[in-house]
């Protein structure tokens, strides 16, 4: 037992000290505060790993310095911040719809790309990789409609490394060949049932038209993205290079594709490639850092427990109506618990209430692990609910947009919480939702028996950004793990051509048998004539 120990121990060490320190370049050109959370969670596990980075980002970054990160400011277009924000105030104020939050997707796509496009003529960009004073290892890239950014991995000369900041979704797996099965994989708008892997016929129907729009909607995003890719080349944005590469062979470089979710806890089981590894959890702190004074005391002192109250750092509280927000204060202030607020807005607050303490920045991880703390109210994102399942506090579900609703769904079918329409709330169905989640002791239990299963894992989610990372570093790109169908083109990858094949020899098979039977009804209507003739 003691050797076995001693062994183990000796494995962790050799993980822990890096052979040699490698120079890394970040590119995020996410618009997303809670993506970049994920993308810099992962940075910072590197860097104190002992290898150096070179982080860009398009927002302003509030974290501390840190001897193996230098970090670049490259902010984008401010009419194309406030076209995206004011995008994201309308998705706030609108009814969930997947159909309208699929057009709004789409009406954001140029957005999006325009902000990535900033990015890479950003002057202290473009001087990295057209005049580089570093040699670079390898690039990491934060993933959101920027594919075309990894014509810099081919200036560069190195592999490329994918960071999603949620879990999978179809075009986000066709990158690197996951294979993403709507008979029980469900879409981001779905949830599955943990009890019931057997899904009915009408879930499977309604999962299968879902992936078939998001299918449809990756495939548009891949036409536009190489489309944009060779629109850069043509403007020369990549310098006076004749041998840049094409899309197609840009994309060769990824060598991982990191995403946010852990599989074994939160399912679906499904196969996936070797590129593929999950980091879920990244950004949460095995020990959590100690909280600012002010809020500690709040914190330390709720003798009936505490309720923390955010809607994340994409939805702002401006986007609603005052009477809403109103309401929810009226319900909050009137709780024995205290309430810890995340309040982002500089007009005045909707009131004193002794027990409610309101702030604008919140350290999320930390709060959710104190142990006074009993309810989240949540907008349902990808960070916030797995933080909660990580720390075994339940939630109260308000989601918004995007990702958000199938989160809520996922949340509320493993018995965690419950989720309600943010849009239509009142006092008394408010009221009535945080007393279920707090006095009904079934979602406490089961969060944090998820809790220990999600936490029970052969190496933790840093540990596997060490191992993989460094893995693809040693083995120059380590392209031996990539899936075979990441070459293939549309046609080849869904069999078309075999089945077009397979169905033309049916065809002419039935032409044929249609013929001869025809020949044969024809001969023996023949014989029989002949045989009435002699008769």
């Amino acid at each position: 037992m003691v050797n076995r120990a001693l062994t183990l121990l000796s494995v962790l060490a050799f993980m822990a000290t890096p052979v040699w320190s490698a120079n890394i370049l970040a590119l995020f050109s996410t618009f997303s505060p809670s993506h970049l959370i994920v993308h810099m969670s992962m940075i910072k596990t590197l860097a104190d790993q002992g290898h150096n980075l070179t982080i860009v980002t398009t927002l302003k970054l509030k974290i501390a310095p840190h001897e193996n990160m230098t970090f670049i400011h490259a902010p984008s277009n401010d009419d194309r911040l406030k076209a995206m924000n004011e995008g994201l105030e309308k998705l706030s104020r609108e009814k969930l719809n997947m159909m309208k939050d699929i057009y709004n997707s789409v009406i954001n796509a140029g957005t999006i790309l325009g902000i990535g496009y900033d990015f890479v003529v950003d002057p202290k960009v473009k001087a990295i990789y057209e005049n580089p004073q570093i040699k670079y290892d390898l690039l990491v890239l934060g993933y959101l409609g920027n594919e075309f950014q990894l014509g810099i991995a081919a200036k560069l000369d190195v592999p490329a490394v994918l960071i999603w900041a949620g879990g999978p979704i179809t075009f986000v797996d066709d990158s690197v060949g996951n294979i993403y099965d709507p008979s029980y994989v469900p879409s981001i708008t779905m949830a599955a049932d943990p009890e019931n892997q057997t899904h009915s016929f009408s879930w499977r129907i309604r999962n299968f038209g879902k992936w078939l729009v998001f299918k449809a909607l990756g495939l548009a995003l891949e036409y536009k993205m190489n489309s944009f890719y060779e629109y850069v080349k043509s403007k020369r944005v990549f310098g006076n290079d004749s041998n840049m590469p094409s899309y197609d062979e840009v994309k060769q470089r990824v060598s991982l594709l990191f995403y946010n979710y852990h599989s074994h806890s939160e399912g679906p089981v499904r196969p996936t490639v070797p590129q593929s590894i999950e980091i879920g959890g990244i950004q949460i702190q095995e020990k959590p850092t100690p909280l600012p004074v002010d809020l500690a005391g709040f914190l330390n002192n709720a003798t009936n427990g505490a309720i923390f109250f955010s809607l994340g750092t994409n939805v702002k509280l401006k986007y609603f109506e005052p009477q809403l927000i109103e309401t929810i204060y009226q319900v909050l202030s009137r709780q024995p618990l205290r309430i810890i607020w995340k309040w982002d807005d500089q007009k005045p607050k909707p009131g004193n209430a002794s027990n409610i303490y309101f702030h604008n920045w919140l350290p999320q991880d930390d709060i959710l692990a104190h142990p006074n703390t009993k309810l989240f109210i949540t907008h349902a994102g990808k960070g916030g609910v797995a933080e909660a399942q990580y720390h075994g506090v339940p939630m109260l579900a308000l989601s918004v947009f995007a990702d958000q609703p199938g989160n809520a769904q996922l949340m509320m079918a493993s018995g965690f919480g419950i989720s309600m329409d943010l849009l239509t709330l009142n006092k008394e169905s408010l009221e009535k939702g945080i007393q279920e989640v707090l006095n009904n002791p079934v979602y406490r239990d089961n969060v944090r028996k998820f809790s220990d299963l999600y936490r029970d894992r052969p190496l933790t989610a840093r540990q596997s950004v060490i191992y993989w990372t460094e893995y693809v570093m040693r083995h120059k790109g380590a392209y031996h793990l990539r899936s075979p169908i990441v070459k293939l083109g549309f046609v080849a990858r869904y069999n078309l051509d075999v089945f077009a094949i397979l169905l033309l020899i049916l065809v002419c098979s039935m032409i044929f048998f249609v013929f001869l039977l025809r020949l044969l009804i024809k001969k023996i209507r023949l014989k029989t004539q002949f045989k009435v003739k002699r008769e």
